[in-house]
């Protein structure tokens, strides 16, 4: 199944969606009540309409439930940190994001003002359908899995010399998640061995498959919740590849074409936007720090 957060006629709400036929019927039982149940009831959880509508009237929202969380694992690909001169660390670096950084699939990212070296990074998201609790298998606890694309600000930090992950991956409308969640039950079990390919203005410049992952899925999870609690809607990014702009200087520039694609998933297709200018009095104070491209 492909569940999907749509906009439409001023109302936001969950779907289900008939790709082939391209039109979704609205979900109508509460996120908190279908999602932990869709795995043994199937269908007859969601309390679906019976009328259809286009996906074509609709604006694809990022598919996160409201007052859900958004978290994330980095330094989760060999090849990736081979190339930055680094080796396999001991756990993740894990982060959280806020729901504002978040577009849709076809939403401008927003470039921010605070930048000039604006990366992407293609990533498999995992969404949480129920608390993880005792379950020896932390992925079976998942929803499924859905595209994510985690823009970063590379030079955060640089004034101060230490990590600054707010301004890394934390900015407004930044992150492309999407375009829809494809149920644990179109997956293998275990780990996903998906491709995931992110193309800038059509050239290819990352592409690996998630069977590559330092650590698993299972072992992302529970790292997570060994700190904090997930709880159903919760989304992770589970980490990016080698191929990045940070290895060869080759950031993204305003105009860019960005398409991060994910086997049996789906595409995200952004466009950069122009840079964002802080107007001089938040600027001017030291807090600002703005770096325009």
């Amino acid at each position: 199944m492909r569940l999907i957060r749509v906009e439409y006629r001023n109302e936001s709400f969950w779907g289900l969606l008939d790709l082939e036929a391209t039109c979704l019927q609205r979900i109508r039982a509460p996120f908190a009540q279908w999602a932990p149940a869709l795995a043994t009831q199937g269908v007859d959880a969601l309390s679906l309409d019976k009328v259809g509508i286009m996906l074509e009237q609709c604006r694809v929202l990022p598919p996160l439930e409201p007052g859900a969380r958004v978290f994330g694992v980095g330094l989760n690909y060999l090849s990736h940190l081979q190339r930055l001169g680094s080796v396999a660390p001991e756990h993740p670096l894990g982060y959280i994001k806020p729901a504002s950084a978040l577009v849709g699939a076809s939403d401008d990212i927003q470039y921010p003002a605070l930048t000039a070296q604006l990366d992407y990074e293609v990533e498999l998201v995992a969404v949480v359908a129920r608390a993880l609790g005792e379950e020896p298998h932390a992925s079976a606890c998942l929803l499924g899995y859905t595209c994510g694309n985690d823009i970063s600000a590379r030079d955060a930090g640089k004034r101060i010399a230490r990590l600054d992950l707010l301004t890394q991956k934390a900015m407004d409308r930044t992150t492309p998640v999407g375009p829809w969640i494809v149920t644990l039950d179109e997956f293998a079990g275990g780990q996903p061995q998906l491709d995931i390919e992110l193309r800038v203005n059509d050239e290819r410049r990352q592409f690996d498959n998630t069977r590559h992952m330092l650590f698993p899925i299972d072992e992302l999870l529970d790292f997570v919740d060994a700190r904090i609690t997930l709880q159903p809607g919760d989304l992770l990014f589970t980490g990016s590849t080698h191929g990045v702009g940070l290895e060869d200087g080759r950031f993204l520039q305003p105009g860019d074409q960005v398409d991060a694609c994910i086997e049996g998933i789906g595409r995200l297709s952004n466009r950069v936007s122009e840079a964002r200018i802080l107007s001089t009095a938040r600027s001017g104070g030291r807090l600002g720090w703005p770096v325009l491209p």
